[in-house]
């Protein structure tokens, strides 16, 4: 049976959007979740279904939101042994591998995180990010490795998808990068959209797509005549766009290594150590680590953080770097 919820428009609420008046009255819905319902059909204004989330309402408007039941998820069970950082009746942070997928899509629906979360929580999942991503409040690319918060319940979930929008969740990433960073030290600000060459690439614009911003700084360069030069950098969001990180350092000039949607074509060095120059060629991942994450606990309010270092793999390759640098 579904909940029903009905509203009335007074003085101070006139000519407000629909969308924002509603999230006003019913807090413990995310915003999001309540666009959708306006866009699949769920509420009324005067009896009238309405579509538009932007809409503006008038003075004794009677609105009425029909929220459905969740959908029984279908999502098989992954048996996978997830590498859990923490875990409390609230959230759990995870350390992510590379090569797994966060969450089921084309061509994948059964080995993902999701289906080993669904496995380990057993129906313990916030379910706001709706049947196919539970308890996902943010994301990783797949050959992305670090430390990732899920949700279990829905009021966490609302909590944390605040702060990311806020933009108050600290995060920071380590990423090994062709060439020198000019500055060394910066932040990139721009926008972020969709290739119109290629759809599987986000592109820097300077006029549409979404706002972006990483702050970067350079933590060691190396560089000398058996080495081409590379940079170890860190990079802490501001925003989480698709991509972001491997877009900006791009746009830079400076590609991740190991990146294969935005390498660097046919890069060939004269003189290069043969066990490095293999371990850089046959790196199966980019370079991109999830090293950091804190956040406001959504139940205690106090401040918490993580920390997880390089996947042996990633921290062999810098040891290789430092060796043959000195």
């Amino acid at each position: 049976m579904k909940k029903i919820i009905k509203l009335f428009v007074d003085d101070q609420n006139s000519n407000k959007r629909l969308d924002i008046f509603i999230s006003s009255k019913i807090t413990d819905i995310s915003r999001t979740r309540i666009k959708n319902l306006i866009l699949d059909g769920f509420v009324t204004v005067n009896d009238k279904t309405n579509f538009e989330p932007s809409k503006k309402i008038n003075l004794k408007d009677t609105i009425i939101i029909k929220i459905p039941l969740p959908k029984k998820t279908n999502i098989k069970p992954y048996d996978y042994n997830l590498e859990i950082v923490f875990e409390d009746n609230d959230i759990i942070i995870i350390n992510k591998p590379a090569g797994l997928v966060v969450h089921p899509g084309a061509g994948n629906t059964e080995n993902t995180l999701v289906n080993a979360l669904v496995n380990y929580c057993k129906g313990s999942l916030s379910t706001i990010g709706g049947e196919l991503r539970p308890g996902v409040v943010h994301r990783l690319d797949k050959d992305t490795s670090g430390l990732l918060v899920v949700a279990k319940n829905d009021i966490a979930h609302i909590n944390l998808s605040k702060q990311f929008s806020d933009h108050t969740i600290n995060r920071k990433y380590e990423a090994l990068v062709w060439g020198t960073l000019r500055p060394q030290k910066g932040i990139i600000k721009n926008y972020i959209t969709r290739s119109n060459r290629n759809r599987q690439l986000m592109e820097v614009s300077q006029t549409k797509g979404k706002s972006a911003v990483t702050n970067y700084k350079t933590l060691e360069v190396f560089q000398n005549n058996k080495v081409p030069t590379l940079s170890l950098i860190e990079c802490k969001l501001d925003s989480g766009r698709t991509h972001q990180i491997r877009v900006h350092m791009t746009y830079k000039g400076n590609p991740i290594i190991g990146d294969k949607l935005y390498r660097k074509k046919n890069k060939k060095f004269k003189k290069i150590d043969m066990e490095l120059d293999s371990m850089i060629k046959n790196i199966d991942r980019q370079f991109l680590h999830a090293k950091s994450l804190g956040f406001v606990h959504p139940s205690s309010s106090k401040e918490v953080h993580f920390e997880i270092p390089l996947p042996k793999n990633l921290s062999k390759l810098v040891k290789k770097l430092r060796n043959i640098s000195k």
